[in-house]
């Protein structure tokens, strides 16, 4: 894997501030330095990326992806995940796998060990087969000095609480699951729900979830370090609601044409949000890109 965003110059060839813009034309200018909000290595942008060498060990990835220093259920950020094809789709085929690789898994990997807890849509829990998320020797002792559980927790939004309490999402959870409902949230599935395990939290009026206030919640039960995998309709209420701090995207070498859905869908944002490049990384063909959401 490489660095392609930020360019660290050799250290034998420091960058002239005589240099001339190197972007197209005169219109933008080369790679952003620290203090550029956005940028690594500015306070306030998640992780501190490694040397292009750092990026071929997990400990490397997991120092470039960190999250921000002071991260904690004082000050939670909450980070996206998301895969698209280069046409735009989220998905081929109902599924996210098509348009990933081995990199791209391992990324998801990485970012899962460096939460407290992922947060999901009922949909997309159904349809992607998840699981409990387990372990890794790898994360114990960062995991450990940060006072995280060994695993993160899965957190499922849902409106009815229909979910199956006898999956192993539920039955073999190191940590317990999350359901994020409303207050009209059936009493019968709540009690089920808790009965096999589950941790019920009220983040929402009626039977919708308000994406804010999820975020307050979990942060109110202990967890700061937030990821997101969607799908699409969650992460688009969470950048709606202004409360979306980073995406890490991977934008796959792939063209689908039909009609999947983007990776953010529901009402449109009454203003674009700006979000600025922290870094930008490639594989095989694949890019797997991080921006933060201007403050």
């Amino acid at each position: 894997m490489r660095r392609l965003y930020p360019v660290h110059p050799a250290p034998d060839l420091p960058a002239s501030p005589s240099a001339g813009p190197t972007g197209r034309e005169a219109g933008t200018t080369g790679p952003l330095a620290p203090g550029t909000p956005g940028v690594p290595g500015t306070p306030g942008t998640p992780g501190t990326p490694g040397t292009p060498e750092d990026l071929g060990t997990l400990e490397g990835l997991a120092e470039a992806y960190a999250y921000p220093p002071g991260t904690d259920a004082s000050a939670p950020w909450l980070r996206g995940n998301m895969v698209s094809s280069l046409d735009g789709a989220a998905h081929h085929a109902g599924h996210s796998r098509p348009l990933s690789c081995e990199a791209d898994v391992r990324i998801l990997g990485l970012l899962r060990a460096l939460a407290d807890v992922v947060v999901v849509g009922a949909g997309t829990i159904r349809t992607e087969g998840y699981g409990p998320l387990r372990a890794r020797k790898a994360f114990a002792g960062r995991r450990a000095a940060l006072g995280q559980t060994p695993a993160p927790a899965i957190a499922v939004v849902t409106s009815g609480c229909d979910l199956d309490f006898s999956s192993p999402l539920f039955t073999e959870a190191l940590t317990p699951t999350v359901l994020l409902t409303g207050t009209a949230a059936p009493e019968a599935r709540v009690r089920a729900a808790r009965e096999a395990g589950a941790v019920v939290i009220t983040a929402g009026e009626g039977t919708g979830v308000d994406p804010a206030r999820a975020v307050r919640e979990l942060a109110r039960h202990g967890w700061g370090r937030l990821l997101t995998e969607g799908g699409p309709q969650l992460l688009g209420q969470f950048a709606g609601a202004g409360v979306l701090d980073e995406l890490c995207l991977t934008i796959a070498p792939l063209v689908t044409s039909g009609d999947a859905s983007r990776i953010m869908s529901g009402p449109g944002l009454d203003e674009p949000r700006r979000f600025s490049p922290a870094s930008i990384l490639e594989e095989d063909g694949f890019l797997f890109t991080r921006y933060v959401r201007n403050r």
